[in-house]
């Protein structure tokens, strides 16, 4: 009876850690879920001199992506981890300094159901730099001590310098422009 009773709570255990270890990868499911609700379209039809390869296409979609999730994870939990490996230059420079003024604030901001037209206007010869332009649409959510004080719908246009880094391509300007 006693090796049926201790089986019972190893068992019992055993259930627990398997509901922890589900609600774990769940989270980490939609944590990394979190990647698609970021959209990024791609046009390179204008993109001058040189012509945008398939692969080199697939990659900035993949890079630009993630980038945009990166900078929505930085600010939302007021993290400078995210922005590793997505931004180079100036554009880490500018949002590591966003983040941390941000840390001295208190207040922290969503980018939610982002949507992203990029355009390829530039594309060197060489394929050490691409220029996009892009149309960015989403929902801008400021919170203070989780309170939202101010919640809209933007659209912003930012011009993009983009170049290949060891193992992807990094934002390396990321420059806010009026509508044109």
């Amino acid at each position: 009876m006693n090796v049926v009773f201790n089986f019972a709570g190893w068992l019992r255990r055993g259930m627990c850690l398997a509901v922890v270890f589900t609600s774990l990868c769940g989270f980490v499911l939609s944590a990394h879920g979190a990647d698609s609700a970021v959209q990024v379209q791609l046009d390179t039809k204008k993109a001058n001199p040189r012509a945008v390869e398939s692969l080199t296409e697939r990659g900035i979609l993949r890079d630009y992506r993630f980038a945009w999730t990166s900078i929505a994870q930085a600010f939302e939990l007021n993290s400078l981890d995210s922005l590793e490996g997505a931004f180079a230059g100036d554009a880490k420079q500018i949002l590591r300094g966003t983040v941390l003024s941000q840390q001295r604030s208190g207040f922290t901001r969503q980018y939610l159901n982002q949507n992203h037209r990029l355009e390829a206007v530039f594309y060197a010869p060489e394929g050490d730099v691409m220029e996009l332009h892009d149309t960015a649409e989403y929902e801008l959510r400021i919170t203070d001590g989780g309170k939202i004080i101010h919640d809209e719908h933007v659209v912003m246009h930012f011009v993009v310098l983009m170049t290949p880094g060891a193992d992807r391509w990094v934002i390396r300007r990321l420059q806010a422009v009026p509508q044109s």
